[in-house]
């Protein structure tokens, strides 16, 4: 067998951190998996980019314990100088790995539902969501993470300190001294996804009873909506005909108004162009002319009955 050849501190601008994953029943074979990593320059800068760790090809089992506990306590920095860490892909439903060990199938959960408006707005409703059924969301291959530290000086720290770990030559054992922080994979995580696709009554009575309270108050409101459009006037005067029948007509003066506003202002309008110039001087024309025999009949006429009444 050929001899493998060391692993480079650096490719690409990236630095490589070797991960040992530690023997599995499954596969009783010690393993080395490869995360890279590099300050975080997003190209649309963010207030928390100069403070971040932008990672690549994190193991597929990462957890937010996971990568606060490598970035900090494995690499000899105190711990809780990290902020959060964002997981590409991540679902914002998704339980966080403390939570699902301590509570995972009671308890009240703060998550969210999806609504969408007959707009097509997206609104977010608190406590509606059904339980979760799994306690633990696992990542695809070669997923990214962006780490946020509490400061500048602490993202360099722990970035000087992974290049430390590569000088000294022995890798990290990728979940040491997370052990009993995240819920467990395997027949355990089966078992308890099991157990969770059947939460308590309170539960769901709970999820239950907040959608249909903001669904009856969304129906009342779009019920006061379409009152008010078969009571007020548009800005051309018109009522808005909707479904539900009368409930009042509009005001008429309001609406004698709006029609007012609205000839006043297609006043200037009449004349725009040439062709209407010359039509309206063809009617005035024509006006001047019919009233001009109608007076010359009338002279006519004046003249006869003043000859037929002289006196002889």
């Amino acid at each position: 067998m050929a001899p493998t050849s060391p692993t480079p501190l650096e490719i690409a601008g990236y630095t490589i951190l070797p991960l040992s994953l530690p023997p599995l029943p499954s596969f009783p074979i010690t393993a080395t998996h490869h995360l890279y990593l590099r300050p975080h320059e997003p190209k649309l800068p963010t207030p928390t980019a100069p403070r971040s760790l932008f990672l690549v090809n994190i193991p597929f089992d990462s957890t937010e314990v996971h990568i606060k506990n490598l970035l900090s306590i494995q690499i000899g920095l105190p711990h809780g100088r990290i902020e959060e860490v964002k997981f590409a892909g991540s679902r914002s439903t998704a339980p966080k790995a403390q939570d699902a060990v301590a509570k995972p199938s009671h308890g009240k959960q703060g998550k969210k539902r999806k609504r969408i408006h007959e707009y097509g707005a997206i609104e977010e409703l608190e406590g509606t969501a059904l339980p979760a059924t799994w306690d633990r969301e696992l990542r695809k291959d070669g997923l990214t993470a962006v780490v946020v530290f509490v400061d500048r000086p602490s993202m360099d720290a722990a970035f000087k300190g992974v290049r430390g770990i590569r000088k000294n030559g022995t890798p990290p054992v990728w979940g040491e001294g997370s052990e009993g922080k995240v819920p467990s994979l395997g027949s355990a995580r089966y078992i308890n996804h099991h157990k969770l696709q059947y939460p308590n009554r309170e539960q769901l009575l709970q999820s239950v009873n907040t959608y249909m309270s903001e669904f009856a108050a969304r129906e009342a409101a779009q019920a006061r909506l379409q009152t008010r459009k078969r009571q007020v006037p548009d800005d051309e005067g018109f009522i808005t005909v909707t479904k539900g029948g009368r409930n009042g007509p509009a005001r008429q003066e309001s609406a004698q108004q709006l029609a007012v506003k609205q000839k006043e202002k297609q006043k200037g309008l009449e004349d725009f162009y040439r062709f209407q110039h010359r039509e309206k001087k063809k009617e005035k024309a024509a006006e001047l002319m019919r009233k001009f025999e109608e007076d010359k009949e009338k002279v006519r006429k004046m003249k006869e009955r003043r000859g037929a009444f002289r006196v002889s």
